[in-house]
């Protein structure tokens, strides 16, 4: 489906205790040095092993020196079914996947052509399959790729080994990783007998005999030497481990597609440390339950998707009224309802930032990258207990699901503080309307410091009470905790100084910013700024990142523009804010970025040109 711009005027706008430090500027990098690099897609029917293919092969490639990343991509089953793994491997970190593939190894063809326009190939692309197979679907060959046929389970039934290994050596081999690394990961994986592994090394030898043979894309250089320190693992273990690290130590949830692997990470990271995660019957008392252990003086998560934000609304509205502070990490996916669960769209922005009823300011945190989720992740847990209120973490199933290798991230969390009273505390009231709008939160046993926490409105000693009066008063306090806060710099991340400024959030950045960096290369300048805080929209700083911005164009990933909606709500944006914007699931990549970029460059001038005449 193309990319379709969006030009609508502009309105007129409508009348931490301890900060995560900013993150590092990115390293420099060289346009055609990010194209660098080899993409190999590996599927399969449910029982073929794909993706344990194709995190090995991401772990090979990272014990070679190499940066990756591993997008997970499946039919609509629950489970089984035909599958796919989409891996990058390049020399430099990559954050989003390239243009087209340059090989797919199919295990077999079934129903590959629910999902072959994820896996977009070129005449230059090597298409394999087994022999026993026939041939692949039209939507495939259509692209003019050059067909192989290999025996893949004839070779691996003739070694006693899975199929899957002798796809590992065809496909690590085709993209350069060295047997010895390939090696390496299957045998730190393993937890089978000593016969069975040697069987299916010698499958993964084989493997790579076949594909020495073939012509076709040029494979990766492995490093000369491997960097220590890097990391393989997915944005929803990062986003978990960087909650853990913030002083998370209770998580109530319910299982849903695609949050699920967060909550099985923290299951036993919260043994180690102490903690404890807990399988509630749903998603209504899963957040009722993170909001009474936070209640109790103990930081608390809890992990969902679109369809289970629905459902905790009313809950995070009560942790909004009772300042109770909770992190819900929504792991978006395709929608609205039910929609398709195994695929990525960033459509629960709108519901995230307004989805509440009444007045309810509440914090919306987006991490920009796998790498990222790690800091948001600890930023989230560090603002929702510093302010006493709810923080809603936005990943989706791309970064989330996804896996990849990553430089080692820094270890200068601090844990979360939250201001507490005292026991004895003379003359307390929960809800002093301060000047920072936060107040002592009392833990429950203190001598002296008992109050009523519920969702009525209330007096400042926590009384229920229906005067206007005491609810302005409340309502002041709770938005003035969260818009007079400093957030330092992390509200963003803002690269460049050109006079047109792309805007995106969350996982559509590495995209954006790759795609800004081809363009770079061939003359064209832009400015970006991709959203970390989007509630509360720091409106004087983002004005201030758009300093002699002359157009706006607004980058994202759901059907409706949903970002350009809101931030048209609450800013003005300079000249005439478009937006760019497709539905999932296809993901939005670097090289049609770059086109609509261009075609949106020359849009802009030549309007501007119109413009000048016409006042002249």
């Amino acid at each position: 489906m193309p990319l379709r711009f969006h030009w609508r005027p502009i309105p007129i706008r409508s009348p931490t205790l301890s900060p995560t430090p900013a993150s590092p500027a990115p390293r420099p990098r060289d346009s055609a040095a990010l194209r660098a690099g080899f993409s190999v897609a590996i599927a399969g029917s449910g029982g073929a092993g794909v993706m344990t293919a194709g995190t090995l092969l991401l772990d090979a490639a990272a014990r070679a020196g190499l940066y990756g990343l591993m997008v997970r991509t499946s039919g609509p089953q629950i489970r089984g079914g035909e599958a796919a793994a989409l891996l990058r491997l390049a020399a430099a970190p990559v954050a989003t996947l390239d243009d087209r593939f340059d090989a797919l190894l199919a295990i077999d063809w079934q129903n590959l052509n629910r999902f072959a326009d994820e896996i977009p190939l070129g005449p230059a692309s090597l298409l394999v399959g087994d022999s026993e197979a026939g041939e692949p679907p039209e939507a495939l060959r259509a692209s003019g790729a050059r067909c192989v046929a290999l025996p893949l389970k004839q070779t691996a039934k003739a070694s006693g080994a899975w199929v899957n290994m002798v796809a590992l050596g065809v496909a690590g081999t085709l993209a350069g990783v060295p047997p010895a690394a390939l090696e390496a990961a299957l045998g730190a994986s393993w937890k089978r007998g000593a016969e069975a592994l040697a069987a299916n090394v010698a499958a993964l030898r084989q493997g790579a005999a076949l594909a020495a043979g073939l012509a076709g894309p040029a494979p990766l250089e492995p490093a000369a030497s491997v960097p220590p320190g890097r990391w393989l693992l997915s944005g929803n273990e990062a986003a978990g481990f960087g909650a853990l690290r913030a002083g998370v130590r209770f998580v109530a949830a319910y299982p849903i597609t695609p949050a699920t692997e967060l909550l099985e990470w923290m299951a036993p990271a919260l043994a180690r440390v102490g903690g404890t995660l807990l399988q509630a019957e749903d998603e209504l008392a899963s957040v009722n339950m993170v909001i009474g252990a936070s209640y109790g003086g103990v930081p608390s998560l809890t992990a969902t998707a679109g369809p289970g934000l629905a459902l905790m609304a009313e809950g995070i509205g009560l942790a909004v009224a009772a300042e109770v502070p909770i992190v819900v990490v929504d792991v978006m996916r395709g929608g609205p309802s039910t929609g398709i669960p195994a695929k990525s769209e960033q459509s629960d922005l709108s519901f995230a930032v307004d989805g509440l009823h009444g007045d309810a300011p509440r914090l919306v945190l987006a991490p920009n990258s796998i790498a990222d989720c790690v800091a948001t992740g600890a930023w989230a847990v560090q603002l929702a207990e510093a302010l006493q209120a709810p923080a809603i973490l936005l990943t989706d199933q791309f970064m989330g699901q996804s896996r990849a290798v990553i430089d080692r991230p820094a270890h200068d969390t601090q844990p979360a503080l939250r201001l507490t009273a005292p026991a004895g505390a003379q003359g307390y009231r929960r809800y002093a309307d301060t000047p920072s709008g936060v107040s002592p939160m009392a833990i429950p046993g203190n001598p002296g410091t008992a109050y009523t926490a519920d969702g009525l409105e209330h007096t400042e000693r926590g009384i229920p009470s229906s005067g206007a009066a005491d609810h302005r008063r409340q309502l002041d306090k709770r938005l003035r905790k969260l818009e007079r806060h400093d957030y330092g710099a992390r509200w963003a991340d803002v690269e460049g100084d050109a006079a047109l400024a792309v805007i995106t959030f969350g996982s559509t950045t590495g995209a954006v910013r790759e795609a800004i960096a081809r363009v770079a290369g061939q003359g064209l300048a832009l400015r970006l700024v991709s959203l970390r805080l989007l509630a509360p929209l720091r409106v004087a700083a983002l004005e201030q990142a758009l300093a002699g911005v002359r157009e706006v164009l607004v980058v994202e990933q759901n059907h409706g523009g949903q970002l350009l909606r809101y931030l048209r709500s609450r800013a003005d944006l300079p000249g005439r804010a478009r937006g760019l914007h497709r539905a999932g699931p296809l993901p939005l990549r670097p090289g049609e970025l770059a086109a609509a970029f261009i075609d949106w460059a020359a849009a802009v001038g030549t309007q501007r040109a119109v413009d000048t005449e016409a006042s002249a």
